[in-house]
C-alpha cells in the first residue's frame, strides 16, 4: 500500500554543551591551524566528560496518505526533535526517513517567515520553499489571507506581528499551500479558542483530501479529536503506536497519579506551599473508589509563610480525556477577598456533591494564587480517584450518563390537558 513516511530505526544524539563552528577569516583560519594539535588534544578531553542524550532512541513507523497521527509525550520526550528530522531541519544520528510528497511545517511561531519581510512576501516565500510556481500561490493567496485574518496587516514586516497573528499567517500558509504531508507542532496553543477550532477543522480537511498530517500536542481532547490513531514517545523511544484511545489513555496513566493521597516535600523558600492533598468521604476515610451517588471532598493541607491579601486557593477537576471538567476557589465574595492568613499550616476541604460526576476516573489539581501574578504553588494532577456505578438506580435500569459531568436539576412534570378520544 502507498506510503507518505517511511521512517527505519530513526535516532538523533546530542552531546550537551558543544558548540557550533562559526565562520572565520582567512587570519583567524590561518592562526587556528597552528594551534590545532594543541586543540585537538583540549577538546578529545572535553568530549570525552560531554553528556551524551539520545533525543531519540530507534523509531520506526509508517504513515499512509489520509491519516492524521498524533504524537504524544512528556515534555523531553523527542516529539518536536522528530519533527524537525521530518523536515530536515536537523540531520539523523542514524535510521532512515522516507518522504513521498512535499512537506509543509509549522514547528514553531515564524518558523520559515523572514522577519523583515511583509505578510505578502512571506507567503510567496514560503510557496517557493515548498516548490510551488507564483500562479498556484496566487490562485491560493486570498484563501490564505481570509483564513488567517490578517488583512489590514498584509503589508506590514512580521517582526511587528504578535505572536497570535504570526501563528494565524504561518498555519494558513503551510494549510493551504497543499503539502502532501503537513507537520504541526505545538504551536496552536498561542492562538485565541476560535482560531484553535478553526485550524482543528482544517486540518481535518486536509486529511480528508488524502494528504497526512503528524499533530504534537499536550491537548488530549484535540487529539482524540482530529486523530484516529497516535503514537506515545517516552525518552526518544516509541513505546506504542496504536489508536488514539489507546495511546492517550496510556500517557495519561503514566503521566498522572492515581493515588488517592499525596505529599509533596518542603520548600522553604516558598511563602505559600501546598504540603499535602487526599481525597476522603466526608468523615475523613481515604477513599480510592466512591459511588458517584454519594458525596466526598478533597483536602488540601498548606503551609503560610507570607499571605497576600487577596489569595486564594483553587482546584480543578479533569477526566481522563484532560477536560477540565469544574473550577472551583474558596473565594466566593469580596470579603473572602480581605481575609488574612497568618503564618501557620490550614487544611481546605471541597466538597463535590454526590450525582455530579459520572463514573469514570478523576484527577485534581490544586493551586495558591496571588492577586496579579503566578501560582504560590501548584500540584498538578497530583490525587485522583475512580467514581463508580454500583447498584443504584441507574445502573439497575441500564441507564448510561452520556456526559462527564450530570450535575442534579430540577424538573417538573404538568398534566397540560386530556387526550382526546376518538369515537
Amino acid at each position: 500500500m502507498k506510503l507518505t513516511i517511511k521512517v527505519e530505526n530513526l535516532s538523533k544524539q546530542y552531546h550537551l554543551g558543544a558548540s557550533h563552528a562559526s565562520l572565520m577569516t582567512l587570519r583567524e583560519a590561518l592562526a587556528g591551524a597552528f594551534s590545532a594539535p594543541l586543540r585537538r588534544l583540549r577538546d578529545n578531553s572535553r568530549t570525552a566528560a560531554r553528556e551524551v542524550v539520545w533525543a531519540l532512541q530507534d523509531v520506526s513507523f509508517e504513515v499512509r496518505p489520509g491519516e492524521v497521527v498524533g504524537i504524544i509525550g512528556r515534555n523531553g520526550a523527542g516529539k518536536s526533535t522528530l519533527l524537525k528530522v521530518l523536515s530536515r531541519i536537523t540531520e539523523p544520528t542514524a535510521g532512515r526517513v522516507e518522504l513521498y510528497g512535499r512537506i509543509g511545517s509549522l514547528l514553531e511561531v515564524g518558523t520559515g517567515f523572514h522577519p523583515e519581510l511583509t505578510g505578502r512576501e512571506n507567503i510567496f516565500l514560503n510557496g517557493a520553499i515548498l516548490g510551488m510556481k507564483r500562479r498556484e500561490i496566487e490562485l491560493k493567496f486570498d484563501e490564505i489571507v481570509a483564513f488567517a485574518e490578517t488583512e489590514k496587516f498584509l503589508d506590514t514586516p512580521v517582526k511587528r506581528y504578535s505572536s497570535g497573528m504570526y501563528m494565524r499567517l504561518a498555519f494558513a500558509v503551510a494549510a493551504h499551500l497543499e503539502p502532501e504531508i503537513l507537520l504541526v507542532d505545538e504551536v496552536l496553543a498561542v492562538g485565541d479558542a476560535a482560531f484553535q477550532k478553526k485550524c482543528l477543522g482544517k486540518m481535518g480537511e486536509v486529511a480528508r483530501q488524502g494528504r497526512t498530517v503528524l499533530f504534537v500536542s499536550h491537548n488530549m481532547g484535540a487529539v482524540l479529536q482530529l486523530c484516529s490513531r497516535a503514537m506515545v514517545l517516552t525518552g526518544g523511544r516509541c513505546v506504542l503506536d496504536g489508536d488514539v484511545s489507546t495511546a492517550v489513555s496510556a500517557y495519561l496513566s503514566e503521566a498522572r497519579s492515581t493515588d488517592n493521597a499525596a505529599t509533596f516535600d518542603t520548600e522553604p523558600d516558598k511563602d505559600v506551599q501546598i504540603i499535602s492533598m487526599s481525597v476522603s468521604s466526608l468523615d475523613g476515610e481515604s477513599l480510592s473508589t466512591h459511588p458517584y451517588t454519594e458525596p466526598f471532598c478533597v483536602r488540601i493541607s498548606y503551609r503560610v509563610k507570607h499571605w497576600k491579601v487577596g489569595s486564594y486557593v483553587c482546584v480543578d477537576v479533569f477526566n481522563e480525556a484532560d477536560m477540565r471538567l469544574l473550577w472551583s476557589s474558596d473565594v466566593t465574595s469580596v470579603d473572602d477577598m480581605m481575609v488574612e492568613r497568618p503564618a501557620g499550616v490550614y487544611e481546605a476541604r471541597v466538597i463535590v456533591p454526590g450525582m455530579v460526576l459520572a463514573p469514570g476516573r478523576y484527577y485534581f489539581t490544586a493551586a495558591i494564587y496571588a492577586p496579579g501574578r503566578s501560582a504560590f504553588d501548584a500540584r498538578d494532577r497530583a490525587v485522583s480517584v475512580e467514581i463508580t456505578d454500583s447498584g443504584s438506580l441507574l445502573s439497575n435500569f441500564g441507564i448510561k450518563p452520556h456526559a462527564a459531568t450530570m450535575i442534579p436539576l430540577s424538573w417538573e412534570t404538568t398534566k397540560e390537558k386530556e387526550v382526546g378520544r376518538r369515537a
